[in-house]
C-alpha cells in the first residue's frame, strides 16, 4: 500500500512539472534536425529545412566592437549529397529585430560540402536584454 502511495505522489509531481513547463513555454522540443540548444530564451520557434542540421545553437551577451551585443552562435551541417549554401535568419519577435547570415559566407563557389559543418556568429548590436521569444529560419539557397 505504501509503495502505491509513493508512486501516486511521484506521478502527480511529474504531471505538475509537465504542466508548469508547458505553461512557461519550456516544454517545446526542437525538431529532430536541431541537436544542441544552449540559450536562455523562453520560447524558440524553429523553421529548419530538411537539407540542413543545426549541430549547435547558443546565445550569450558579449561585445561587438565597443558596443554591447547579444550574439547567437550557430553551427550548421549540410546533410545532403550536394554542396549547398544556406541562409540563416533569427527574428527577436518581442523586440522587433532581425538578423541573418549566409553559410558559408565566402568561397569559390560559396558552398558547404556534403557532411561539412560551418559555424557562424550572428550579433544583435546594442541589444542588452535576452528576448522572450525568437524565430529561427534556416533555408537552402536556390541553385
Amino acid at each position: 500500500m505504501r509503495g502505491r502511495s509513493l508512486f501516486n505522489r511521484a506521478a502527480m509531481g511529474m504531471a505538475l512539472l509537465s504542466a508548469v513547463l508547458v505553461w512557461t513555454g519550456c516544454a517545446t522540443a526542437p525538431p529532430s534536425n536541431v541537436m544542441a540548444v544552449v540559450c536562455d530564451t523562453q520560447k524558440i520557434e524553429w523553421e529548419v529545412a530538411e537539407e540542413a542540421q543545426i549541430e549547435k545553437f547558443g546565445c550569450a551577451m558579449g561585445k561587438q566592437g565597443m558596443d554591447p551585443a547579444l550574439i547567437y552562435t550557430v553551427a550548421l551541417k549540410n546533410v545532403t549529397e550536394k554542396p549547398r549554401r544556406y541562409r540563416i535568419n533569427i527574428f527577436l519577435l518581442d523586440m522587433d529585430k532581425a538578423a541573418g547570415h549566409l553559410v558559408p559566407r565566402k568561397g569559390k563557389p560559396p558552398q558547404l560540402a556534403p557532411g561539412a559543418t560551418a559555424e557562424v556568429k550572428i550579433p544583435f548590436i546594442k541589444t542588452t536584454d535576452m528576448p522572450g521569444k525568437i524565430h529561427v529560419r534556416v533555408a537552402p539557397m536556390s541553385e
